[in-house]
C-alpha cells in the first residue's frame, strides 16, 4: 500500500448523504503525532441544513470547487464549527469563501491556532448552551476532563446522528499501511474496536467522573448513527457502539 492514499474513503471532496438534512465529505490525508511519530489519518466533515434551510458544517475539509459548488446548491453556508482545539485548520479559508458565516470557538483553539501560525479568526464560543441558531436541530454538550483538550459533541435530533471528533477512532487495518498497524493497535483505534486514542485516555486519570457526565448524555440522547472525523463510522447500532467505545471510563 502506497502511504499517499492511507486511509482515504473515496470519493473525497464531495458531500456523501448520511440521512435527511445532514452529510459528510471525506477529506485529504492530514498528519498528526502519536507516540513520537507524525501519522497520518483521513479526515472528514459534517454538514447539516437547518430548519430554516441556513448549512452548519463541523469540522470542515479541504475545500475544493467540487465540494463548494455542491454546499452552494443546497443552501447558504452560516456556521463553521471548531469542535476542538485540533480541529480548526480550514475553518480560515472556509471563513474567507463565505464571509457571511460566523466562525464558533472551542475551548483553547484561539490559542493552538496561534502557536501553529494559522491564521483564523473566531466569532463565538461553543459551550454547553445550544445556541438559539441551531436549537431547534442539534444538541451539543461538552465532553470534559481530559487535561489536554475538551470537545463538543453534537447531536441532529432529526436523523438521531451523533457527531464525534476525536473521541472515538476507528481505523479499518485493511487501509493502513503496514508500517504503521503497530501503532494504531497500540492507539487502541483500530477496527471493529475502534474507541478514544490511548494517549488522549491518559490525559482524562484521576477525571474520569468529568468524562462520565459527557457520556451519560451521548446516552440519554440515544443516537443511532455515529459519525467519526477518522476512520470508519457507524451507520447504525448507535448505542452498543458507544457502550463499547467507552468502557474505559468503567
Amino acid at each position: 500500500m502506497n502511504q499517499t492514499n492511507f486511509g482515504l474513503y473515496e470519493p473525497t471532496g464531495t458531500l456523501k448523504p448520511v440521512d435527511e438534512n445532514i452529510w459528510i465529505a471525506d477529506g485529504p490525508i492530514v498528519k498528526m503525532a502519536m507516540y513520537g511519530r507524525f501519522i497520518p489519518f483521513p479526515t472528514r466533515m459534517t454538514l447539516v441544513r437547518l430548519g430554516n434551510g441556513d448549512l452548519w458544517c463541523h469540522s470542515p475539509i479541504a475545500m475544493t470547487e467540487g465540494l463548494q459548488a455542491e454546499i452552494e446548491a443546497i443552501g447558504p453556508l452560516r456556521y463553521l464549527i471548531s469542535p476542538n482545539k485540533i480541529h480548526y485548520a480550514h475553518i480560515g479559508s472556509w471563513a474567507k469563501l463565505y464571509p457571511e458565516a460566523t466562525a464558533w470557538a472551542s475551548a483553547g483553539v484561539r490559542e493552538r491556532a496561534a502557536q501553529q501560525q494559522i491564521e483564523v479568526k473566531f466569532d463565538a464560543d461553543l459551550s454547553d448552551e445550544v445556541p438559539p441558531e441551531w436549537k431547534d436541530d442539534l444538541d451539543q454538550v461538552i465532553f470534559r476532563g481530559s487535561r489536554f483538550m475538551e470537545e463538543v459533541v453534537f447531536f441532529h435530533r432529526q436523523s438521531r446522528t451523533l457527531i464525534l471528533t476525536d473521541l472515538i477512532e476507528n481505523f479499518e487495518l485493511h487501509k493502513v499501511p503496514d508500517s504503521y498497524k503497530l501503532l494504531v493497535r497500540l492507539a487502541g483505534i483500530a477496527d471493529p474496536d475502534g474507541k478514544t486514542p490511548f494517549d488522549l485516555r491518559l490525559t482524562f486519570l484521576g477525571r474520569k467522573d468529568l468524562a462520565r457526565q459527557g457520556f451519560q448524555q451521548m446516552l440519554a440522547w440515544e443516537p443511532d448513527k455515529i459519525i467519526l472525523a477518522h476512520g470508519r463510522w457507524y451507520d447504525k447500532n448507535g448505542m452498543a457502539q458507544l457502550r463499547r467505545a467507552f468502557r474505559w471510563l468503567g
